[in-house]
């Protein structure tokens, strides 16, 4: 089987790829290298905007995955336009250029955050989606573009991935566990900005994970999944962060609550996607700061600006670099 992955020299990519290689598909990437590339060597690498892709170019391939598109919150508020363009009408471009092509399965990354504030409740995918922030609502609008092409020769999946954390080969410390592990290490403090507001956690191993099941799911599977290890609130996760890096260093370290104000709150439940793609999650936020610290003589400069995509971004809208 062959696939494409856009947006594969990403910080999701750079794990997903080498994944589905050792599984035997044959995977080229589509991607402008804002941020390198860290993918296996030998890899097939499409320098190109993804919207300059024509049905043509997607002619040889069996199912595409789209992991491009702008990453957060800070990315989306910097540039709400590009937000919205690259999030949601990108991926419904590519998703109706694939199905003209004839591939047989699109799957979007798509996100929790498309839930909004959920208050203390447990959403599942019928739930209401109320996020009122840019990154979330673009988020949305790429989901219902992609997943209305959806029909029997064409399955359209979207996996709502939790807040991915990890190690990736393309680092970053712009997300809530690496965050504090960065500040753990060079600091010697966590900071919680409010420890009350809730965060469904994935490793980047295990969303990559759940990218290779949607691959491999029956023809007849299509839909919303999301796909999580669990549901944390940031108290406890800096708990976690903290407890581990003292038993990996030795050193003691302080947290610091501030009790910032903070309308984004979701929890949910993958039981649709354990029952229907066969989603197991390995990787809890211990595991994540175990592979971050394994990875430690790796990073040299934690204030690196490749390691934050907004400095990246920042620094190709400057330049009037394409995304």
């Amino acid at each position: 089987m062959k696939i494409l992955v856009a947006g594969g020299a990403g910080f999701i990519g750079s794990v997903m790829v080498p994944l589905l290689q050792e599984h035997g598909y044959e995977v080229d990437v589509v991607d402008l290298l804002w941020f390198g590339n860290h993918l296996p060597e030998g890899t097939r690498v499409i320098q190109r905007d993804i919207f300059e892709l024509t049905v043509d170019d997607l002619k040889p391939y069996d199912q595409v995955i789209f992991v491009a598109g702008l990453s957060n919150d800070p990315m989306a508020e910097f540039s709400p336009a590009k937000n919205f363009i690259d999030n949601g009408a990108l991926p419904s471009y590519l998703a109706f250029i694939a199905k003209a092509a004839g591939v047989k399965r699109f799957i979007y990354a798509s996100s929790c955050s498309v839930y909004g504030y959920t208050v203390n409740e447990l959403y599942d995918e019928t739930c209401p989606v109320t996020c009122g922030y840019p990154y979330g609502i673009s988020k949305l609008q790429g989901e219902r573009g992609v997943l209305q092409l959806h029909d029997e020769s064409f399955s359209t999946i979207a996996l709502r991935q939790g807040t991915v954390c990890g190690y990736s080969p393309r680092t970053r410390f712009d997300l809530i566990v690496n965050t504090m592990f960065k500040f753990a290490m060079t600091e010697g403090k966590i900071t919680v900005n409010n420890p009350a507001i809730w965060r469904p956690i994935l490793d980047v191993r295990d969303t990559s994970a759940a990218f290779l099941r949607a691959v491999q799911a029956d023809t007849s599977i299509s839909g919303v999944f999301n796909v999580a290890y669990d549901n944390f609130t940031v108290g406890l996760i800096g708990d976690i962060v903290k407890d581990e890096v003292e038993a990996l260093t030795g050193r003691k370290i302080k947290i610091q609550v501030n009790n910032v104000q903070d309308f984004r709150n979701y929890k949910v439940t993958c039981d649709k996607a354990r029952n229907h793609l066969g989603f197991r999650p390995r990787h809890g936020v211990a595991e994540m700061i175990a592979n971050l610290y394994q990875h430690i003589d790796d990073y040299g400069d934690f204030t690196n600006d490749n390691f934050y995509n907004i400095q990246v971004f920042r620094k190709a809208e400057s330049a009037g670099r394409p995304a």
